[in-house]
């Protein structure tokens, strides 16, 4: 079975997997390439963290070009203990200083629940130490990374974060305000969000 949209184009060949066809695309790619010699800090100083949502195209939504900016990416693209551990060798280490969150329209994270951790200790009969990090309310969610991002003790610049949603349907970003979060004030970092207690 394809996991290409175009499967005409896109199905690795017979006996093949989609991996094979990967790195067959990487010999090609190879093939024509040369050290451009970039700095591995990103030019735009800047550090995006996004879902994984395959609909996302960050580089062609957000005009950027290869080695930009860094990008991190995980389900919701929410911000965890480990995105505050690349945000921090982001920009202690490489020099970043503004942070750009987004989330999008339509996310998986909003039909799941911390029950999924439950279904999954039931089924290998071990819980997850990690968070769903489920939501309901995306702006909200949003609201609460860029808490996360602001209250960290290891992020150097906090000045720079702005959040975004990103439409699925029509490509733009809609910037959410942090001062309307409610919830605003003693949290410091993703321990401090009950949605994010693993236990």
């Amino acid at each position: 079975m394809s996991t290409s949209a175009h499967p005409s184009a896109g199905a690795p060949a017979a006996g093949s997997t989609v991996t094979d066809r990967l790195v067959a695309a990487n010999a090609r790619y190879a093939a024509s390439f040369g050290d451009p010699g970039r700095d591995a800090r990103p030019a735009l100083g800047v550090a995006v963290v996004a879902c994984m949502d395959a609909r996302l195209d960050l580089h062609a939504a957000l005009g950027l070009e290869l080695g930009d900016c860094h990008t991190v990416r995980n389900a919701g693209g929410v911000v965890t203990d480990d995105v505050i551990r690349s945000l921090t060798i982001s920009q202690r280490a490489l020099g970043t200083r503004s942070v750009v969150l987004i989330h999008h329209t339509g996310c998986g994270l909003e039909s799941l629940t911390e029950e999924f951790r439950h279904e999954l200790e039931m089924e290998v009969g071990q819980r997850p130490a990690w968070a769903v990090e489920a939501f309901r309310d995306v702006d909200q969610d949003v609201r609460q990374s860029m808490r996360r991002v602001r209250t960290s003790p290891f992020l150097l610049h906090t000045d720079d974060v702005r959040g975004f949603v990103f439409d699925v349907t029509t490509g733009l970003l809609r910037e959410i305000d942090p001062a309307a979060d409610p919830a605003a004030g003693p949290a410091t970092g993703p321990a401090a969000d009950p949605a994010a207690d693993p236990a």
